[in-house]
């Protein structure tokens, strides 16, 4: 491949090495047209007065949808302002809009020309950084002006090497879409069946194939089984009570995840020194979060000690799966969520754990209903895996072929 280099100004704007040949390096304002005219900004309260079904965009997403429209057709649409400039690696700066719709006074509005589509736009900043361009409205506010805007500089295929990009990265939106959709009705399909299992609402089979027979058992929670909290070391949050060479892993609130794991190493390590003021656990205690994400539960894979955000299991007073329990109790905190202000458990107090009661089926049920639940928790990771290959796999394959180092092959059915 010929590459035609560039001077070092441009280069520190495009923030590319190297033109690809028959690519160009030119300015939004003269590749495309900015259509800022057919905006209009609407209140919230105006807004209210006209819903219907046709989109309202701000500058990033979609902030309702009205009975009325101004614009009909393909854009990309960029925000003016906002803090969401400093979030491009993971948020999205650009939309790419079809049909009858609003944009408000917050984004721009980009058309197409004879020699840039607007998806190309959308697709070449939709995870740019270009903070060093915009000025400050804020210690993390930005503000892209029209004149900025119309100055950025963008690299430029051909339009049929362009639509033949747009349309390669739209394959593996589709597929990730699709994996998000299938996680999501995973986790809707999950949330029903533990509404149903551990009510008792439905019965598995025991190893005779038959259904499970008999009545589930009340009791509750401070009856079936010992609680306690974690403590703080002493002195908490001084030098003294860690040891990142030799120390002992400490489990903190935020070293619990999703679906019952905690991360594989914990960031703090606790020295002999404070020992005497933690509270150790064994593995395969019961942890419950009573901070930040508050109800996340896990079941420890290594010894460790905890902090006094934690709740933990130990002993149970009758026969039980420690996996089954843990579903229970993450369903329990899920329940009481709901009935909180704001949709979050400010406090998890002593009278509010003793209130809580938990139907028991006998230990081999319990035991189906786990492994039930745990089979459909591996089934969501799986997704959620494949879904992080996908979003890598095609972020590296944006960084070549938005940059030519990657070249498509294009044939009869892509000429213009």
């Amino acid at each position: 491949m010929v590459l035609k280099q560039i001077s070092k100004l441009e280069l520190t704007q495009a923030q590319v090495s190297f033109i690809p040949e028959g690519w160009k390096l030119d300015k939004v304002g003269k590749a495309l047209v900015i259509k800022n005219n057919f905006r209009k900004p609407i209140s919230q309260e105006v807004r209210a007065t006209i819903p219907g079904n046709f989109p309202y965009y701000g500058p990033t997403k979609v902030q309702g949808y009205i009975s009325e429209y101004e614009q009909d057709g393909t854009y990309a649409l960029i925000g003016e302002d906002g803090d969401h400039f400093l979030k491009y690696s993971k948020m999205r700066q650009t939309q790419f809009i079809s049909g009858k719709c609003t944009v408000n006074n917050h984004a721009h509005i980009i058309d197409s020309s004879d020699q840039c589509d607007s998806e190309w736009f959308y697709i070449f900043f939709k995870h740019r950084n270009i903070t060093n361009f915009l000025s400050r409205q804020g210690a993390g506010r930005f503000k892209l002006n029209k004149a900025t805007l119309e100055k950025l500089p963008l690299l430029i295929p051909p339009l049929a090497e362009q639509r033949k990009i747009a349309k390669i990265l739209g394959t593996w939106d589709k597929a990730i879409s699709t994996t998000e959709q299938l996680i999501d009705n995973s986790k809707q399909q999950k949330k029903a069946l533990m509404q149903q299992l551990l009510t008792g609402k439905k019965r598995l089979f025991d190893q005779s194939g038959k259904p499970f027979e008999g009545e589930w058992e009340e009791v509750r929670l401070e009856d079936i089984a010992k609680y306690r909290r974690g403590s703080f070391p002493q002195p908490y949050g001084n030098p003294e009570w860690e040891d990142k060479v030799n120390g002992y892993p400490f489990i903190q609130v935020y070293d619990i995840n999703k679906n019952m794991k905690l991360k594989p190493s914990t960031k703090f390590k606790i020295s002999d020194a404070a020992i005497g003021k933690s509270v150790f656990i064994p593995k395969e205690t019961i942890l419950v979060s009573l901070q930040g994400s508050i109800g996340r539960v896990a079941i420890t894979q290594y010894d460790a000690y905890v902090d006094r955000t934690v709740l933990l299991f130990q002993e149970f007073l009758a026969p039980m799966d420690k996996v089954f329990f843990a579903y229970v109790v993450q369903e329990l905190f899920e329940i009481e969520k709901t009935k909180a202000p704001g949709g979050t458990i400010k406090t998890i107090t002593k009278d509010v754990l003793s209130k809580f009661k938990i139907l028991i089926p006998l230990l081999e049920e319990q035991q189906k209903i786990a492994l039930v639940l745990t089979n459909a928790d591996q089934e969501i990771e799986l997704l959620e895996q494949q879904l992080a290959d996908l979003k890598q796999e095609k972020k590296a394959l944006m960084q070549q072929l938005l940059t030519g180092k990657r070249r498509v092959k294009l044939g009869k059915k892509d000429a213009i």
